[in-house]
């Protein structure tokens, strides 16, 4: 089972990336890490699409049988760091493909509204954001230690085993179609 976090804070530095690294550690996943500053801002043009950077990540969000967006929520919705990731690259690596949502909350605005924002556009790239969704907030961080606390990851988990279970009926039903002859 092959599944992909993106770490969706363009912050070197911040919660939405220690909540992606652990989810890395603890689930052995891959990360696509939006906070490195790779992508270009998506301008429509094909060139973009034909750098190694976005290559590669485009590549490995394809292979993925299941993708965890995680993002902050800025101003009400996900960030622009993720949002221009799927401009970018528009429904092929996301279709039919189940998707957790996680957000990080900041100021004590919540978080909601950046997994209502990340849902709609998911459904916009034909992806299959699961049921399950959590919104962290900071005293769910371990201060100056660089982890989610206990309690809040088991809350994370029942998010990926959800993710898991989905991922696995996807898988199963295209073992099947592949079985058959139409």
């Amino acid at each position: 089972m092959n599944i992909v976090v993106v770490n969706g804070s363009p912050r070197a530095i911040g919660r939405t990336g220690i909540l992606t690294k652990q989810l890395v550690n603890v689930f052995n996943f891959s990360l696509v890490d939006l906070s490195l500053g790779e992508l270009p801002l998506y301008n429509g043009e094909a060139e973009q699409k034909e750098l190694d950077v976005v290559k590669s990540i485009r590549n490995t969000l394809i292979q993925a049988d299941g993708i965890v967006l995680c993002t902050p929520e800025y101003n009400n919705a996900m960030s622009g760091t993720l949002k221009n990731l799927i401009e970018l690259f528009g429904s092929e690596p996301f279709k039919k493909k189940p998707i957790a949502l996680l957000a990080v909350a900041g100021g004590g605005k919540g978080g909601i509204n950046a997994l209502n924002n990340a849902r709609i556009v998911v459904r916009g790239v034909y992806g299959n954001a699961i049921p399950k969704q959590l919104v962290l907030d900071p005293l769910d961080f371990i201060e100056n230690d660089f982890s989610v606390k206990e309690d809040a990851f088991t809350k994370v988990t029942e998010v990926i085993d959800e993710l898991k279970e989905y991922v696995q009926k996807e898988i199963l039903y295209k073992e099947f179609l592949e079985s058959k002859s139409f």
